[in-house]
């Protein structure tokens, strides 16, 4: 559990208050596409998945429960990009630290980046002789919807994905942080997905209004992560940001900045 969660466990109080108590998904409605079809089948929706630690990312289609996103997304402020300036990777720690204390899988003798692939993969097969490092899975992508048969000879194929971009953090608030709580946003489960590599790199530091996910049935879901990190962490996001967000959940509200 995350020992820093006191303001996540505040925000999910107040969230039930304003009636969006976390229920499973329902059946398809709205303009979304249905769910992809594969390993989709297995996926949980943001909605029921506060620290990340369920597999994949399912659609949030029905109407009440997109509905709910809807008020989740209204909760985050706004605020104007800032300059990139002094951002480097390392700001956020070194890559794949088991050491971030205050977030979930943390020391657990894995890397994060394996601990991911643990937890989204399938028929997950690791390296002779340990439990964590994996060499093969069969993956299903959320963002493109695409199954992925995966081999740690093309790494590359599966990455990573900061759902809230480390360089977006930093230009909306990180950069005043302490290292402590950049480590936990860049290790965080809550801000991380593997995902096709090419999906990942068309990506960059994009927030949702210049980048969604290509499977337009995830959107919304994906909003409702974007969203979740950014309350939890207290980080603003960009007035066409968040528009682009709720439009995604069939919002039509004004933002100001």
């Amino acid at each position: 559990m995350n020992r820093h969660a006191t303001p996540w466990a505040v925000l999910t109080a107040a969230a039930l208050l304003a009636g969006c108590d976390v229920t499973g998904v329902g059946g398809p409605g709205g303009d979304s596409a249905p769910p992809a079809r594969g390993g989709s089948s297995s996926a949980v929706s943001p909605l029921v998945n506060p620290e990340g630690t369920g597999r994949g990312l399912a659609a949030v289609t029905a109407e009440e429960e997109r509905a709910k996103a809807r008020v989740l997304v209204e909760r985050l402020t706004v605020k104007g990009r800032g300059p990139r300036t002094g951002y480097e990777r390392d700001a956020f720690g070194h890559a794949w630290l088991d050491t971030a204390d205050g977030v979930a899988l943390a020391r657990n003798g894995c890397d994060t980046r394996n601990d991911l692939l643990k937890l989204h993969g399938r028929d997950v097969e690791f390296r002779a002789g340990s439990d964590c490092v994996v060499v093969s899975m069969d993956l299903h992508d959320p963002y493109t919807g695409k199954d992925i048969a995966w081999k740690k000879a093309k790494a590359a194929e599966v990455q990573i994905d900061h759902v809230v971009p480390l360089s977006y953090a930093w230009q909306l608030g990180a950069a005043r942080w302490d290292d402590a709580k950049r480590r936990r946003l860049a290790n965080d489960p809550l801000n991380l997905l593997p995902v096709q590599g090419r999906a990942n790199s068309a990506k960059r530091d994009s927030g949702p209004a210049s980048w969604l996910p290509p499977e337009k049935g995830v959107r919304c879901a994906y909003a409702v992560r974007f969203a979740q990190v950014a309350l939890k962490y207290e980080l603003p996001v960009t007035a066409p940001d968040k528009r682009t967000m709720l439009a995604q959940c069939g919002g039509q509200a004004a933002v100001t900045r």
